[in-house]
């Protein structure tokens, strides 16, 4: 008989005591349930339930660069010195609060995690975003796949005709594809109230036809003897599938102007509130990972006066989306993440601003079977003490990792044939059903 539950083990000791829906069934008897007690029925009964327990199918990356301040927006310490002023919102969920600005976000708490004690030994913006991006510090002698690479390369294709990572008002460093490839870097576009640029034939479609013949003619003349070199270079395929995409029906995804007006209002008439809507659309069909970015959040002077900004477009773009990806029942098949490279000090400087501070920050996540309306971790209002409970980056990729149905440990050999694992933190339990 199988085990009725995964004990810890020093290898993975953030699994606990979680049953296992195959052996509770078998070992209960699942024909004949008479002999259950009410709370045993109710066990079964939600072990029946599949859906329950299936791991997630995509990534939205709701990317703030610069490094928010963690102080205005997740883990607010209102009345204490280092919160300058700042004032804090109470949520749905008792006991938790977000920073003023964050209204309609709060509405949302219970569909939302939020982790307040996350360390990192990165306070650079090039390298904070690769650390946040992919769960490793930048190395010279590799690459490192984002999380939408890795998401990407892991899980199935399906019939999706258009990229399946896409970066929408990306910044100056996008999810790359690293040393599984450049297929796997994300596409990038703009705002998504324009056309996607490049799509669209200059010439009619008879001369088009002919320039692509033209085009076959060299490239087979240019393979003899060298066919294999040709082939690593995968133009012959980029090529198809460019002109794949350019007829594409899943081009609409892009098109937010073909949702309701009323909807398009609630994400809030900015190109940051269509990227989220766009984000959507592009799981709907098929996309693995959406990136999109707000920037601005590099506050060394005026720290307030920037959040506060930024709040009036981040707080109704995110909160819709949830709502939004809910009443598509999407919200259990897509991990949504909210995060910076790094956060703000709890010192505010002369010049009225809140300097680089990779110690004691936040992040949001949503979505999945994560473990939702919780706050992860404390931080220490006059940031002199470490946080309790720190997490690192890693773990947090661990965690979508294993929500995702990957094996973060599982191992991957980069083109020289070095091994990695996927990632070497250890999945959050506190987040995992």
């Amino acid at each position: 008989m199988e085990p009725l539950a995964r004990r810890a083990t020093a290898e993975n000791p953030h699994a606990g005591w979680f049953p296992d829906r195959r052996s509770f069934l078998r070992a209960a008897g699942f024909a004949g349930m008479s002999w259950l007690t009410p709370v045993s029925q109710l066990l079964a009964q939600a072990a029946e339930q599949g859906p329950r327990g299936e791991p997630a199918q995509s990534i939205i990356l709701i990317w703030l660069a610069g490094g928010p301040s963690q102080l205005e927006t997740f883990d607010p310490h209102p009345g204490t010195m280092s919160a300058g002023g700042t004032r804090a919102v109470a949520t749905a969920v008792k006991g938790i609060e977000l920073a003023e600005g964050f209204g309609r976000l709060a509405e949302q708490m219970n569909n939302i995690a939020l982790v307040r004690s996350m360390v990192s030994k990165e306070g650079d913006h090039e390298r904070g975003t690769y650390v946040m991006k992919t769960g490793y510090r930048p190395d010279p002698t590799v690459v490192h796949p984002s999380i939408g690479a890795v998401c990407c390369h892991e899980l199935p294709v399906g019939k999706t005709e258009i990229p399946r990572h896409i970066s929408i008002l990306p910044s100056q460093w996008p999810g790359l594809g690293g040393f599984l490839g450049d297929e796997y870097n994300a596409f990038k576009t703009g705002d998504p109230a324009q056309k996607v640029p490049d799509l669209t034939a200059q010439v009619p479609m008879l001369r088009d036809r002919r320039r692509l013949e033209d085009l076959d003619v060299v490239e087979q003349a240019f393979a003899r003897g060298r066919r294999e070199r040709v082939d690593a270079t995968l133009h012959r395929a980029t090529v198809a599938q460019a002109r794949t995409m350019m007829t594409s029906e899943q081009l609409k995804a892009f098109d937010v102007m073909l949702e309701p007006a009323r909807l398009r209002a609630s994400y809030g008439d900015t190109a940051f509130g269509r990227g989220c809507l766009a984000a959507r659309r592009l799981l709907q069909v098929g996309v693995r990972c959406v990136e999109v970015t707000l920037s601005g959040w590099d506050s060394h002077i005026n720290n307030h006066a920037i959040v506060r900004n930024l709040l009036t477009t981040l707080d109704p773009a995110f909160s819709t989306l949830i709502r939004d990806l809910a009443e598509h029942g999407l919200l259990r098949k897509t991990i949504v993440l909210c995060a910076g490279e790094f956060g703000r000090t709890p010192t505010i400087n002369p010049q009225g601003g809140r300097d680089h501070w990779p110690t004691g920050f936040s992040l949001a996540l949503a979505g999945g079977m994560l473990r939702t309306g919780q706050a992860i971790g404390k931080t220490d209002p006059e940031g002199k003490k470490d946080p309790v409970d720190p997490v690192t980056i890693a773990d947090v990729h661990a965690t979508m990792l294993t929500a995702l149905g990957i094996d973060p440990r599982k191992l991957v050999a980069s083109p020289i044939g070095r091994t990695l694992k996927l990632s070497e933190g250890q999945p959050i339990r506190a987040l995992l059903g």
